[in-house]
């Protein structure tokens, strides 16, 4: 780019605030080469057996900063970079082009490539993801081959924007949070993995910005508007001073919001609110307790299984969820059991691929099935429960036979850990997701049989309005305000009442600030939401009068549109003068 200003780069406001610094790209570099043949094999091969060493070290780098920055889960997506180094099939391949005059770039791209191809033709998530891990860790081979070592986010120094095409779990595994001033990829959505991460974070960000962004050179100074999905190459002096005006202002705003970290979550008229964070690991803790979090509303134990070929044991899991516990210190942590398929494959089961994962064999559905897998679970929460406020919750529950069925092993296992002398919480809540339209409409039922419902508002509304979120074709039917969603969720309310349930949200919608008075208005009394969100909603709460929230919902219900809704919420609310991008 060049070093004078230039025309601002335009995306999607995916995380809010306000940036600036230079450009730590992440942009692949130019791993072209020539193929030749005719090649000795044994020096091809030794100029490979070098660039897979380097490769290994950098991943066992990488490795070691993410156990100690974030844990053992997201360390584990390293182990399996590792273990493709070594994949006997893809070295046989390889080994094939060797053996046959091919350069070390060429046998490893060629074998690489087939593999990748192969994967990436399947239905199954994982198998894409596999496709995805194999493609990162062939680039970091082929760059040591050709002298180009890859940037990685383990490699920030000092502070920088990220520019990226997209971030990836494992790229979010090195992130070193105290250095990144902003995120700006160049696809995506608000629902992205980019995005998501951002807003989990407190960082600014703007996705969707496109091939523009392959442009930006390393070190170019930007100047990223979450708030407005706009970037700003080597803005003008007065641009960046007006910015730092204003971030000034955002850190001070903080400061003045950090001073109601310690509230309890009660509305203007006095009705109780609990304000919790969603974590997917121990190492999310700081974050959430400096937020003022009252507790845990969902703790997504999936990450213990996923990127690796072997099950979490027994021991492993109590120590995690021990530690969660622990680390809340007597506050309530709702833990969710394992909740996989769709989009979160579970390579060390080898299921097969399913036409449609979302709506197959997933979550409560697998574990019923596979009982010696649910059960070692199921024991490592029992023996956790002695150290804080355990609260189980299954799931994906569609029927009131799964809920029984699923209660029921919980409680055969309390039984024998109890008569091998192992101690149990006395009482420990047992409650599901609502994230099914049929758990709404039969929630009646359900609250006679589960201790409180938790509404997954992401899958409540991807099932209820048959909208995929990450589908930008119909992206515009994901509609969290329909009336529809507000009548589910009304209905789940209604049904909790029944049996004196409560009833919590932890999806997206907990943390908008337009949702929220609609949550509390229709008989939510926990929203538990990414960390940054929660101190802005933590305040919104204080001064909400929960009365005209009640009235609110109510008109709500009978509208038609999403749009009138929305309308309705800022009539009432003339505060939310605009909505919170990264809510």
């Amino acid at each position: 780019m060049p070093d004078g200003p230039s025309s601002p780069l335009t995306g999607i406001a995916a995380s809010p605030g306000l940036g600036v610094g230079p450009a730590f790209v992440l942009l692949p570099p130019d791993l072209t080469f020539e193929t030749r043949s005719g090649q000795d094999a044994a020096a091809e091969r030794a100029r490979l057996e070098a660039a897979l060493a380097a490769s290994r070290a950098d991943i066992e780098r990488i490795r070691e900063r993410a156990r100690a920055s974030l844990g053992d889960e997201h360390a584990a997506i390293f182990d399996a970079h590792l273990l493709l180094l070594s994949d006997p099939e893809l070295d046989a391949a390889i080994t094939a082009g060797l053996n046959g005059g091919l350069n070390a770039e060429a046998a490893l791209v060629g074998a690489s490539d087939t593999f990748i191809t192969m994967f990436e033709s399947l239905d199954d998530p994982y198998l894409r993801e596999r496709a995805a891990d194999l493609r990162d860790v062939r680039n970091r081979v082929l760059a040591h081959l050709l002298g180009k070592p890859l940037t990685a986010l383990a490699d920030l120094r000092e502070p920088a924007v990220i520019v990226a095409h997209d971030l990836a779990p494992s790229d979010t595994a090195q992130l070193d949070r105290s250095l990144v001033r902003g995120v700006v990829t160049a696809v995506g959505g608000r629902t992205s993995h980019s995005a998501i991460m951002a807003r989990g974070l407190g960082l600014p960000a703007v996705v969707g910005v496109g091939e523009a962004l392959h442009g930006i050179s390393p070190g170019t100074v930007l100047l990223v508007d979450g708030d407005a999905g706009r970037v700003s190459v080597n803005p003008e002096a007065g641009e960046v001073a007006a910015a730092q005006v204003q971030m000034q202002r955002t850190a001070e705003e903080r400061a003045r919001l950090t001073a109601l970290a310690g509230r309890e979550g009660r509305t203007a008229d006095g009705l109780r609110v609990e304000l919790a964070a969603n974590i997917g690991s121990p190492a999310d803790l700081p974050l959430a307790l400096e937020a003022g979090a009252e507790g845990v509303g969902l703790y997504r134990t999936e990450f213990l299984y996923l990127g690796r070929d072997t099950l979490p044991d027994e021991e492993e899991q109590y120590r995690a969820y021990r530690a969660v516990l622990e680390g809340m210190a007597g506050r309530p942590v709702v833990i969710r059991t394992l909740d996989v398929g769709g989009d979160k494959a579970l390579p060390a089961l080898n299921l097969p691929p399913e036409e449609n994962p979302f709506l197959g064999f997933r979550a409560i559905r697998l574990c019923l099935a596979r009982p010696d897998l649910f059960r070692v679970q199921l024991r490592a929460l029992l023996r956790a429960s002695v150290h804080g406020d355990l609260r189980v919750m299954f799931p994906m529950i569609a029927t009131v036979q799964e809920f029984r069925a699923a209660r029921a092993l919980l409680d055969e296992e309390r039984a024998r850990l109890t008569a091998e002398g192992v101690p149990v919480a006395e009482h420990i809540q047992v409650g599901m997701m609502v994230e099914i339209p049929a758990a709404a409409v039969l929630s009646r039922q359900f609250a006679r049989e589960a201790d409180f419902f938790s509404i997954g508002s992401n899958d409540l509304i991807g099932y209820a309005l048959a909208a995929d979120r990450l589908n930008e074709q119909v992206a515009n039917l994901y509609q969290p305000l329909n009336p529809a969603i507000l009548a589910l969720i009304g209905q789940t309310c209604a049904g909790a009442a029944t049996q004196n349930r409560w009833v919590g949200v932890c999806g997206e919608m907990a943390g908008d600030p337009l949702a929220l008075p609609l949550l509390v208005g229709l008989g939510v009394t926990e929203l538990s939401m990414s960390a940054p969100a929660l101190l802005p909603r933590r305040e919104q709460v204080l001064k909400l009068d929960a009365g005209k929230a009640r009235e609110l919902a109510a008109h709500a219900l009978t509208l038609d549109t999403a749009q009138e809704v929305e309308a309705a919420v800022r009539s009432a609310f003339p505060e939310l003068a605009q909505r919170e991008p990264g809510a």
